[in-house]
């Protein structure tokens, strides 16, 4: 609460005061922003034809794993958006105010990764190994999964650390819930943008802090510091997302 600006804790005090989950009113709540992009912006945005912006909307409670309504996306044409609300609807009630995201501008990066270690091959994996023997030094340790291979924080599409992903067919497969066909990694929501593992991730400008010491803009924590990866659709993007926390 003390991240949040005064204006931000009287809302948030305000939707918990004197609600109970068994007091809720009857009926679907309203969702709350979590993040919007453009396609001018963000090079590779998936979107459907027609649409050129994606609104990622959420529920302000825990229980947002799974294929549900607690996390939509809404693929519009930002040309047809043409009043925008300077008030948008309050839910009753928000089960942390964990879930309530800080308003702040994006600044898209592309970054490379690689492919998570579990995915390498024998030889590939050996190769790394011996990569990384060479440029650990003075107690400096390089580690591939934590410096190169995914990057942490909130980002679009690249590899998902959920292990599953991308393996055969099998009873772990991700798959839409809706149409039980096959799904992309869309974009993950990070409690934290690095940590101790991942310091080369850290931007230039934050290379000051002490290299441990974790970021988090946006104020958003999942579950108890995990990360929130949603998957869309690839057959029907309009599809209600697929959403696993790891």
């Amino acid at each position: 609460m003390d991240s949040l600006t005064e204006q931000e804790t009287a809302v948030v005090d305000r939707i918990r005061a004197g609600y109970a989950l068994e007091l809720l009113p009857e009926g679907p709540l309203p969702l709350i922003p979590l993040v919007q992009l453009y396609a001018r912006d963000v090079p590779g945005l998936p979107c459907p034809e027609g649409t050129d912006m994606l609104q990622v909307l959420w529920t302000p409670f825990d229980e947002i794993e799974g294929s549900s309504g607690a996390v939509q996306l809404r693929w519009r044409s930002s040309s047809d958006v043409q009043e925008i609300l300077t008030e948008p609807p309050e839910p009753a009630y928000i089960d942390m105010s964990d879930h309530v995201p800080r308003p702040c501008v994006l600044h898209p990066e592309q970054v490379r990764e690689f492919p998570p270690v579990h995915l390498l091959t024998e030889e590939q994996t050996q190769r790394v190994d011996a990569w990384t023997k060479q440029r650990s030094v003075d107690h400096q340790q390089v580690d591939y999964h934590g410096d190169l291979s995914i990057a942490p924080g909130w980002k679009l599409g690249g590899w998902p650390a959920h292990f599953t992903y991308r393996k055969p067919a099998g009873p772990g497969e991700l798959q839409c819930g809706e149409c039980g066909g096959p799904v992309e990694a869309l974009l993950t929501v990070d409690s934290s943008e690095w940590d101790g593992r991942s310091r080369s991730w850290r931007p230039v400008e934050d290379v000051d802090g002490h290299p441990y010491h974790t970021r988090t803009p946006t104020i958003v924590t999942v579950g108890r510091g995990f990360s929130l990866q949603i998957y869309t659709c690839i057959s029907t993007p309009f599809h209600l997302p697929r959403t696993i926390m790891h």
